[in-house]
């Protein structure tokens, strides 16, 4: 089993360039990134490549975050912007060579869970085929489960978005937003055991490894409200820590607390704390 670590985005206690931030994650005890495109695909060529190249060298695994504004179940003009985010989205990871392309897939709008689900589908693979038309092989889009009630993304629709478009998709666990939406539904190892081994039978790759964000967070009747710093929140880390041991599996966790690189090395600790007894 092998647990990596990382934050979502440029550490807090760190000054300089996007190419200089593996060489600190490495220093301070980090081994992943999750490189933040969120407000849009910004990274030139050079450096996507310079950051990748780092990233190799210093062994942090690199995924990238597409950008927010992304809606593959709005009007048809709204979803040929997103395809569009996302085909962009898929030519940095591709410079950076990271291993997934976490996004958020939408809103149910006036639609139902199937009808959202499906129109997201077709959405999705119109991107993925895009991408491959471009040239772009080792993307994997990984729609992310989500944490208001408006939005779309239980862990249900999610792994079913992942089965109907199949090739190059797989899902991203945002334990948090799971905690969030269920209002509060993570209190156990079990209940998380039980979300990774449906991950895990429904999609094998998907746990090889198993890519989840996590932050302890504040919710209300419409879901996620904020993240909060780990002690000050729920869910309680230590449950998906003993949950990962138990399986065994390999993961990836990315930290969205508002301190990003703090928080996950907390988290490693207390994983590495629960290994040694």
């Amino acid at each position: 089993m092998r647990v990596r670590f990382g934050p979502a985005g440029t550490p807090t206690k760190y000054k300089g360039e996007t190419t200089g931030i593996p060489e600190f994650l490495k220093e301070i005890g980090l081994d992943a990134f999750e490189y933040q495109a969120v407000y849009g695909v910004k990274i030139s060529q050079e450096t996507a490549i310079e950051l990748g190249k780092k990233a190799e060298e210093c062994d942090v695994l690199l995924s990238l975050h597409a950008p927010y504004y992304i809606n593959l179940n709005g009007a048809e003009d709204v979803i040929e912007k997103s395809i569009d985010r996302l085909v962009k989205s898929a030519w940095a990871a591709e410079l950076m060579n990271a291993y997934r392309i976490v996004f958020h897939p939408g809103f149910y709008g006036k639609k139902s869970s199937k009808e959202a689900t499906e129109t997201i589908a077709e959405s999705l693979k119109k991107a993925v085929e895009m991408a491959k038309a471009k040239g772009y092989k080792k993307f994997i889009y990984s729609p992310e489960t989500m944490g208001k009630v408006k939005t779309f993304g239980t862990l249900d629709e999610i792994l079913k978005l992942c089965s109907l478009v199949g090739e190059h998709c797989l899902p991203t666990i945002d334990f948090a937003h799971i905690y969030a939406r269920t209002q509060g539904g993570l209190r156990t190892k079990d209940d998380i055991l039980k979300i990774i081994e449906q991950v895990e039978r429904e999609f094998p790759e998907a746990v090889k490894p198993l890519h989840t964000h996590f932050t302890e967070v504040e919710f209300g009747p419409s879901g996620e409200k904020k993240h909060i710093i780990m002690g000050k929140g729920k869910p309680d880390f230590k449950i998906i820590a003993e949950a990962l041991i138990e399986t065994g599996i390999d993961t990836v966790v990315i930290s969205e607390s508002p301190v990003l690189e703090i928080d996950a090395l907390k988290m490693k600790e207390i994983l590495e704390g629960l290994i040694k007894g």
